[in-house]
């Protein structure tokens, strides 16, 4: 725990002081967000913060490394994250056509799939179904590709993205921890205190964000560090979805409905259930900070259920499901309200 407590603590101080001098004005490496009609800020904010956050999650992953010795596992997801987020420091800085940034996705796919990353097993509470290579391959690819790509959907509200990743690989850490597993647990609060480095510098209203390069490599960590999870057994695939729902629901419900509307999905939108309450005049604050207590909620419920029985693991799962199901109720009627 010690040693985990002082990797998190590098890991937040590089990060934060690598995002105060990216935040500057005139800064190194600046880079502007100009609004689109896909923003909700409305002056232009440096885009560099994704940097900080893997200098932060570098240096701390590093002294794991140094510290515990090379583990497969973090050398192939190290090789995924590095090749989706320079492909997406260059979409950042230019502009790398849809297609392409697909092709990049599926090659870090396919790199945790050639590392043993698949998924071998579908399990849920009390039933646990084998996957034949035909089914786990292309689903374990679609995994990674769609974690990947919601997280970079979801990244448009200050606080929001760097949140959900303190609180997301945070959690990981503490189930790894308490499962026995030290490593996974190091390189989890690794990439947490790297995010609220990154944080102290977004938490609205934010001096600077995260860009393409830091939301799609948080992306296909969240998607690789729960294939691990579920392959080494500390925790199954549901728990991962269930601390990071705040973000699969939104994002998930809302392609969905976009799709049943015939729209076009590759364009940019503001359609997220959170991107509507910033609209109804919830401003950024308000808004992330309810999110924050969903995050807190997920989290606490993940840990409690791990161990929990079968019927209460499923009765939980079905709260969540009703609590996010009364949530989109409460966005759509406040929308109708305002009407």
């Amino acid at each position: 725990m010690v040693v985990s407590l002082s990797v998190a603590a590098s890991a937040f101080g590089i990060a934060c002081l690598a995002t105060y001098l990216l935040a500057r004005p005139g800064g190194w490496l600046q880079l502007l967000d100009h609004p689109n009609e896909r923003s909700l800020h409305g002056t232009p904010i440096p885009r560099t913060g994704g940097l900080a956050i893997w200098a932060g999650g570098f240096a701390g992953v590093t002294i794991v490394l140094f510290l515990r010795g090379v583990h497969s596992e973090i050398a192939w997801i190290a090789s995924a994250t590095l090749v989706v987020g320079s492909v997406s420091f260059i979409d950042d800085r230019f502009h790398v056509p849809a297609g392409l940034r697909l092709a990049v996705h599926m090659l870090a796919g396919g790199l945790l799939l050639i590392g043993g990353l698949s998924l071998h097993f579908m399990r849920l509470p009390g039933c646990e179904l084998a996957l034949p290579a035909v089914l786990g391959l292309p689903l374990t690819l679609l995994f990674v590709i769609w974690m990947t790509n919601l997280y970079n959907f979801m990244d448009g509200m200050d606080g929001f993205a760097g949140g959900m990743a303190v609180f997301g690989f945070g959690t990981f850490g503490l189930l790894a921890y308490l499962a026995g597993n030290e490593v996974f647990a190091a390189v989890s609060w690794s990439v947490a205190a790297a995010a609220g480095g990154f944080l102290v510098s977004n938490f609205p209203p934010a001096r600077i964000f995260m860009g393409d390069t830091g939301a799609s490599a948080l992306g296909v960590m969240a998607g690789a560090m729960s294939l691990w999870a579920d392959h080494a057994g500390l925790f199954p695939l549901w728990i991962s979805m269930l601390v990071f729902s705040p973000f699969v629901v939104d994002a998930t419900v809302t392609l969905i409905r976009r799709v049943v509307r015939r729209e076009q999905v590759w364009e940019a939108h503001r359609n997220h259930h959170y991107q509507r309450l910033v609209r109804l005049g919830w401003g950024h604050k308000k808004t992330v900070l309810v999110e924050y207590v969903l995050m807190v909620g997920c989290s606490i419920s993940a840990v409690l259920l791990i161990n929990a029985p079968v019927t209460v693991q499923w009765l939980g799962i079905g709260v969540w499901g009703l609590i996010y199901a009364i949530g989109m109720c409460v966005v759509t009627k406040l929308e109708a309200n305002a009407r």
